[in-house]
């Protein structure tokens, strides 16, 4: 080769140095572009589940607290449908107990009659009427639910007795009732009244004598 192709080859040589350089700068630019486009998609990835994960998060939580709610109405119903049925049996509790008062005085009436007197006619009247109207009271009490407590010859109760005293019995077991001052009532099975009660116990001496044996 002569030396004008030499220097022309040459030439040629250094005139390409700029192109192949920016080429290499081209290039790495791109990559950085790439690079960066890579973690600008990872991050909006990364955003894209982190919103996901959150609504999931955040419908559990409107289904668990529409299931609380829905528990709670339900709950509500059925205390105003216990409240309702309440109302209903037990309104005219207050009526039924005072009602009581004058059956009280008018078993008290009859009760005080005496038997081994003779009676006149109008008077035996006047009882069989006093002893209907008694039966008719306890008819309509009956109706509205409510029930005498038989107490004599139970057991002594908290719940539905009293007791005002206490009698010695021998022949009985201690806490049986002995004797009803008065009458005790229920009104579907709540207490409407108790009953006022005497109840048996042991005399002195037959406890000293059970203590010896």
């Amino acid at each position: 080769m002569d030396s004008k192709s030499k220097n022309l080859a040459k030439k040629d040589k250094e005139d390409n140095i700029p192109n192949i350089q920016q080429n290499k700068i081209t290039e790495e630019k791109g990559q950085r572009n790439k690079k960066k486009l890579d973690q600008t998609n990872k991050l909006k990835n990364k955003n894209e589940k982190d919103k996901d994960s959150e609504l999931k998060e955040e419908i559990e939580n409107l289904k668990e607290e529409k299931l609380r709610l829905l528990a709670e109405m339900e709950n509500l119903r059925k205390r105003s449908e216990r409240d309702k049925i309440d109302s209903i049996k037990y309104g005219s509790i207050n009526l039924a107990r005072d009602i009581l008062s004058p059956s009280d005085n008018l078993s008290r009436a009859i009760e005080a009659i005496p038997s081994d007197e003779k009676i006149s006619e109008s008077i035996n009247n006047l009882i069989d009427g006093l002893k209907m109207v008694q039966k008719e009271f306890m008819t309509i009490l009956e109706r509205h639910g409510v029930e005498r407590i038989e107490a004599i010859n139970n057991k002594f109760d908290y719940n539905y007795h009293q007791a005002m005293l206490e009698v010695e019995k021998d022949n009985c077991e201690e806490g049986i009732v002995v004797q009803e001052i008065q009458s005790g009532f229920t009104m579907h099975g709540r207490l409407l009244r108790p009953s006022m009660v005497g109840v048996s116990k042991k005399s002195e001496n037959k406890k000293k004598n059970l203590k010896k044996d």
